[in-house]
């Protein structure tokens, strides 16, 4: 008697830990709560000293195979853009509606190593924009004469994060609210010899396309308090 009460509460218990679970599932997406998301459109193709250059010789890095990237990003971003003085920046933005652990992205440390770049230095810092502080990631790669400075910054939600752990404190906040997080990669990019002239640029470039994007898109982008659906 004593053995079968004992399994039926651990039924009880296993049932009520499955429902639980089911409970605590997130099932909205916060894609679906706003304006869709459309990086063709939201991105300007001319903004302060930057105009989209339409034919250029520039190979920039894919950050993973065609079939990678369709099954994480929803959308993506390439350009270059030159300024009045023809000095080239390439901009990657890959875009995921759903940045639950089984879709994570992948980061350009890892990519432009895949791709026959060594690493030579990676560090993080904030980058200051007139629209606020945005915490990045700086990385320096190197393919025979081609030396790549790269900044780039990542988002879930409507919130920047630095590191896995961040990223993964971000995504159980919005699970706990049952919503579903969406995600970006911004990856700027220049060929140049001197890194921190290109971190400069890089810097100036991100700064003009943030000021030319409208207050919600921009907010997407950056993370600012207030953005959006938390």
């Amino acid at each position: 008697m004593n053995l079968l009460f004992r399994n039926f509460i651990l039924l009880v218990l296993m049932l009520a830990a499955s429902g639980l679970a089911l409970a605590l599932r997130p099932t909205q997406k916060i894609a679906d709560l706003g304006p869709g998301i459309n990086l063709n459109t939201m991105i300007p193709h001319a903004f302060g000293n930057w105009s989209e250059e339409q034919q250029n010789s520039v190979q920039m890095v894919d950050p993973q195979q065609q079939e990678m990237i369709e099954k994480i990003y929803t959308q993506t971003l390439s350009r270059v853009y030159k300024d009045n003085h023809d000095y080239r920046i390439m901009l990657a933005i890959a875009y995921g509606d759903d940045q639950r652990d089984s879709m994570q992205m992948h980061y350009p440390e890892v990519c432009y190593p895949a791709q026959g770049f060594s690493l030579q230095s990676k560090q993080t810092g904030t980058l200051a924009t007139e629209n606020g502080l945005i915490p990045v990631t700086r990385i320096l790669t190197n393919l025979g004469q081609r030396n790549e400075p790269v900044t780039y910054w990542t988002t879930v939600g409507n919130r920047v994060f630095q590191g896995g752990l961040q990223k993964k404190l971000a995504e159980m906040s919005y699970g706990l609210n049952g919503k579903i997080p969406d995600g970006m990669l911004i990856r700027v990019s220049s060929i140049d010899a001197e890194a921190p002239r290109a971190y400069e640029m890089q810097a100036q470039f991100i700064d003009q396309m943030l000021g030319a994007l409208t207050s919600e898109h921009r907010q997407k982008l950056n993370g600012m308090p207030g953005s959006g659906h938390q």
